[in-house]
Parts: C-alpha cells; structure tokens; sequence
C-alpha cells in the first residue's frame, strides 16, 4: 500500500508539505470537513496528513500548523493518573494484531477532556502500521448528559419522597389508631393519601413521556377531537379539585376543521398549560380556541407577572421552572414534545392581560393517519 492509497475509506493528501492539510476524503461527495468528530491520520512514520477542522477547534491549532508534524506533539494526551498517553500506549509498538482503540477519555493540556478513539491500518494482516487513524469528541456534551441525569434523579427523588412521606404517615396512623379517630379525620387522611398517589402517578407518566420523546418512541393513537370539549373537560377537572369556576374562562372563536389528534395527549397538553396558568397566575386563566391555516390555535393565557424575555429561551426545557418553583420542570418540556409530535409548535410570550400566553397550533391532520 503505497502514500496515496485510501485507507480504511480516508484518502491521505500530499505528504510532508503544506498540501497535507487538505482534507481526506471519505467517499465521492463527503469529506472529513463534513464530520461532526474531529478526525486525525497519521502515516506509517506518524506524521499528521489529515487534521479536519473539527479536529483544530478540539485541538485549538489549525491544520496547516499540525499537518506534516509528528502526532504526539500536536495531540497532547494525558490519562486519569496525568500520564503522557502515547508513551502509555505507544500505536506504532502495538501488537501486530491490534486494529482498534476503544473510546476513551484523556486530557488535553488545558484540562478539557476528549474522548478519543483509533483505528490502526496495516497493509497486510499483523503487518506494521501504515496509517493511524484518530476520532476526537469534546467530552463536554457527555459530561452535561451525566449531570442531566443526576438532576433528573434529584428531582425524582424530591418530588416523590413528599407524597411518599404523607402516604406513609397517614396509612400509619389509620391502621394504627382507626377506632380513635373520627369519621371526618378518616376521611381527611383517605383523600390526602389519593391526592398524592395521583400526584406520583402523574409524575410516573412525566418521567415515561420524557424518556419517550427523548428516544423518537411517542406514539399517537388519532381520533376525531373536540378542541372546545376537550377544553371544558379540563376545567370541569380543576373545579373538582378545588378551583372556583369563576377562575377560567373559555373563548371559541370561529368553527375548526375537522380535528385528528391523540385526544389523551391533547388533553395532557390542555392540563399542563392550565394547571401552569393556576400556579404561576393570579386572576383568571383563559383558554382561546381558533382556526388556523386549516388547523386550529389555541393560547392558555394568565395575569400573573409573565416570563421574563430572558427566559423564554429555557421555558420548554427539561427541569425549567419559574420563580414559584412547585411541580418537576418536565411539564412544559413534555408539552413541547406533544405538540411537535402532532406536527405542531408551541410558543411562549406576553399575554394581552400582561401574563404570560403559551399558545400552540396544531393542523387538523386527516383520517388516514388515525
């Protein structure tokens, strides 16, 4: 296999000068430059051929001032224990039947961490190495993934210890001490203890929702729906857990094209947005339904203190939640996945009455894809 062969699909450019820096390419119509990982090839001698751009914006050096140069002092690596890498585990002394690298974290001399991963080329079978070939990824992405995580776990564990807590302490006592307590202290207890179970419940449907929007898995099961129904179901439910009527107000503006949606996740939606409108507002939450290029709009709107402009941003991610700060942060995140899912959008801004106004459209969708 001579300089010029490709190898492994990446096609070394040039040799020991300048024209080294020129990207490898991959197949006809892509090249490394198109690569979201940053890709590094070395030769037989480790002398740098290929160094993509996104390799220069890990690395922080351009590909003109690392092609040609050996790969050790352009990939300054160093492991856990703060040992130089290459000399750790030396490609070019490699057991003759080694292939690969698996990925692994190392760091650069700034302290930020890679994640670094290679393929070792030779012409023959257990032959010497003809071309190193590196991946680099910022290792960033995975370390804000991992503390997702752990503020998913965090939050879980708060808002299900409070619900758990009051379940066990009044079941404790109602098992304990149910001839001594009155006919009205049962019945405070029982409903204190349904209230939460559903509490929990709903958080369990959140957490299931989150994981399914998250891995492309949320399914709809269309039918035909009554926006303006759906709406007053809604309400009817707030004012059996305790919200006056006089708290909501209903507009329908105009009649809706035929409506194809999932109705529970509408519904979902509907009760998130409003129950979002009682908690963050004072005065009435009011639901507008109308017709919109085919589809229909609806806005949830309060007259509470709003969102601040630099916020609105962050209002439909994970764990977003204002300054009162009751519920998971998974609520509205869920409500923009909901909506995406039936191909609509959902925005958030300034209410006519000065609060805020979540409004989101949805197109009417048709009977084939129920």
């Amino acid at each position: 296999m001579d300089g010029d062969e490709p190898v492994e699909g990446l096609a070394a450019h040039g040799r020991d000068t300048e024209a080294d820096a020129e990207p490898a390419r991959l197949r006809p119509g892509l090249d490394a430059e198109e690569l979201p990982d940053g890709v590094v090839v070395a030769d037989h001698l480790g002398r740098i051929v290929t160094f993509n751009a996104m390799a220069s914006r890990i690395v922080g050096i351009s590909a003109a001032d690392a092609c040609g140069r050996d790969f050790r002092d352009v990939l300054v690596l160093h492991d856990s224990d703060g040992r130089d890498w290459w000399k750790c585990d030396d490609p070019y002394r490699a057991p003759a039947g080694r292939t690969r690298q698996p990925e692994r974290p190392l760091t650069l001399p700034d302290g930020r961490e890679v994640l670094l991963t290679a393929r070792y080329v030779r012409a023959q079978p257990r032959g010497p190495l003809t071309r190193l070939v590196l991946t680099l990824r910022d290792a960033g992405y995975r370390a804000r993934a991992e503390r997702s995580r752990a503020g998913l776990v965090s939050t879980v564990a708060h808002e299900l210890r409070s619900p758990l807590t009051s379940v066990k302490g009044f079941t404790a006592t109602l098992l304990a001490k149910w001839d001594r307590l009155t006919e009205t202290q049962r019945m405070f207890m029982l409903q204190t203890v349904n209230a939460d179970a559903d509490r929990v419940t709903r958080l369990i449907a959140e957490l299931l929702d989150v994981s399914r929007i998250e891995s492309g898995r949320l399914e709809l099961r269309r039918r035909r729906v009554d926006l303006v129904e759906r709406a007053r179901q809604v309400i009817a439910g707030r004012i059996v857990a305790g919200d006056t009527e006089d708290r909501f107000r209903l507009e329908a503006h105009g009649p809706l094209p035929p409506m194809w949606l999932d109705p529970d996740k509408i519904y979902q939606v509907l009760g998130n947005l409003t129950e979002n409108g009682v908690r963050h507002g004072a005065g009435t939450v009011t639901i507008v339904i109308e017709p919109y290029e085919g589809g229909a709009a609806v806005s949830v709107r309060d007259e509470g203190e709003g969102i601040a402009p630099e916020a609105i941003p962050r209002v439909f991610r994970q764990f977003w939640r204002g300054k009162r700060r009751g519920g998971t942060g998974l609520g509205l995140f869920v409500c923009k996945g909901l909506i995406e899912a039936h191909g609509g959008t959902i925005t958030v801004g300034r209410a006519p009455c000065g609060g805020a106004e979540f409004r989101f459209t949805v197109p009417a969708g048709s009977p084939e894809l129920a």
